[in-house]
């Protein structure tokens, strides 16, 4: 498979205290990839700094974008990494609560436009297909989620799984190469997880995509996953099958404690 992403020896440190140290992970075309670690492990810190919100105080993150071309993703900023294909959902939602449903999406297609500002502010025929493919566009996504019927509504008034679910659409928006998802089942219950894994393995084989979620639904990471990333202490401490992970000594003893490993 392809190489898309290389993170090699990336840490950070914030006020002496080095909260991610030494990470280093291949990410290729097509794979589903699960980074699970004890709360504080440092999974977060790593999807700001796949993302470009932080800044590696060293080591290097490269990533391939549509065209094959290698930059250099530790220098770029959040917004220049979407343009290339990285998009990302976050542990707390972040939806623009007073906008619709079907405006959090669109919002997310700008980047597509194939208008430009002459053509918009004299609204000429190019600007009235545009907004019939980018409406196209949203209502594909919003069906894809079963969320059609609640376009109109604001985003702040959707149950919370819901929402989980249109952050994920939004990012799609963007077309991206590689998704991130940042606890994605976080606050879902047991049928709502279940419908999540299924739709997550639909969205990979529909669009494409490499997908790196953190989760701490056992359930989900090991039924979803082909290959798995344990932290601890912002270390890589296993990396594996899930099967593997699942017997490695030093994740039992990272989530379990001493006595569970032995």
């Amino acid at each position: 498979m392809e190489l898309l992403l290389h993170s090699t020896d990336i840490s950070i440190v914030f006020g002496g205290l080095k909260a991610v140290s030494g990470f280093s992970c291949r990410l290729h075309q097509g794979e589903l990839v699960g980074l699970i670690g004890p709360n504080g492990a440092g999974k977060t810190t790593v999807f700001n700094m796949l993302s470009g919100i932080y800044t590696p105080t060293s080591g290097e993150i490269t990533v391939k974008d549509r065209h094959g071309t290698l930059h250099n993703a530790g220098a770029m900023d959040p917004a220049l990494l979407n343009r290339i294909g990285v998009s990302r959902t976050f542990q707390n939602i972040r939806l623009f609560g007073n906008l619709t449903v079907a405006d959090n999406v669109r919002i997310a297609l700008h980047t597509s436009r194939k208008v430009n500002p002459f053509e918009v502010l004299f609204r000429l025929k190019n600007f009235y297909a545009d907004e019939e493919r980018m409406t196209a566009q949203t209502e594909r996504l919003l069906s894809l989620f079963n969320m059609s019927h609640k376009k109109q509504e604001l985003a702040r008034n959707l149950p919370y799984g819901e929402q989980r679910k249109l952050e994920i659409a939004r990012a799609l928006a963007t077309n991206p190469l590689l998704l991130l998802l940042d606890e994605p089942a976080a606050g879902m219950n047991p049928q709502e997880t279940a419908e999540l894994m299924h739709l997550i393995r639909q969205i990979r084989e529909q669009f494409k995509l490499t997908i790196l979620l953190i989760e701490h639904d056992m359930r989900l990471v090991m039924g979803i996953c082909e290959r798995i990333i344990v932290l601890d202490y912002g270390r890589v401490i296993a990396e594996g099958s899930p099967d593997a992970i699942r017997a490695n000594p030093a994740v039992i003893k990272a989530y379990l404690g001493q006595d569970a490993a032995a």
